[in-house]
């Protein structure tokens, strides 16, 4: 246990003086929030209550699936897998390890959205705050699981960054924060039910428990847990 959690230290040591996770989830997502609240609540008034949540999913997806790969690959791609198998550490720890650090590096981001956004463009307060950051909590999880096949499926940087923004874009235009989900042809409606965002923003905007939102974000979880696991098998050969 205390190698573990020293594991969860240096990771964290080594993402606070990574550039790319510096960028994907502090700087991007919180001046997308500076610039895009300001024109949302200018242009949609009534964004301002749902202005908490379609930035914290924008900023979640982002960070999740732009900045999380690059990690795995220069981990399972690298002399660090054999660092790894050299010393008899398990090959699913760096997996743990950046996952935890991310979904921590996550969170802050969207505490500061949380606090930032009322402040600054009078946006409203989740009613049921507890809901909120409990579903806010499963959204992490999932994004970032999606998150982990890109990285260990795709051995490649160039690659890994290529097929997140493929996912990353349509995963944002088509979950309901930019413009109602209502607005879509049915037929982009029902591919944007593919991806968390579109569930994440549901539930996060939920002033009550629904299950019919949750239940789709706990099968992508459990199914990508999976889709990881047979990954790591292959890697581990």
């Amino acid at each position: 246990m205390g190698a573990f959690l020293y594991g969860i230290y240096l990771q964290w040591k080594l993402d606070i003086r990574s550039k790319t996770l510096l960028i994907t989830c502090y700087i991007v997502p919180l001046l997308f929030f500076a610039i895009m609240g300001g024109i949302f609540t200018s242009v949609m008034p009534e964004a301002r209550y749902t202005l908490i949540q379609s930035m914290t999913v924008f900023g979640v997806t982002m960070g999740a699936l732009i900045g999380l790969p690059p990690s795995l690959v220069e981990i399972y791609s690298s002399d660090i897998k054999k660092v790894y198998k050299a010393n008899g550490v398990p090959l699913y720890f760096g997996l743990v390890l950046t996952n935890i650090s991310a979904y921590i590096h996550l969170f802050i981001m969207s505490i500061i959205l949380y606090i930032a956004a009322p402040l600054a463009f009078n946006a409203e307060i989740p009613e049921n705050p507890m809901l909120y950051f409990a579903s806010l909590a499963i959204f992490i999880a999932v994004s970032l699981s999606i998150a982990s096949i890109i990285g260990l499926a795709v051995k490649d940087q160039a690659k890994t960054s290529m097929v997140s923004i493929i996912i990353f874009l349509p995963s944002i235009m088509l979950s309901g924060i930019m413009f109602p989900i209502e607005l879509l042809p049915k037929a982009f409606e029902i591919v944007g039910k593919i991806f968390p965002a579109s569930w994440g923003y549901r539930v996060m905007t939920d002033s009550t428990f629904q299950l019919e939102n949750l239940l789709p974000l706990v099968a992508i979880l459990i199914l990508a847990i999976c889709v990881c696991g047979i990954l790591l098998r292959k890697v581990d050969k």
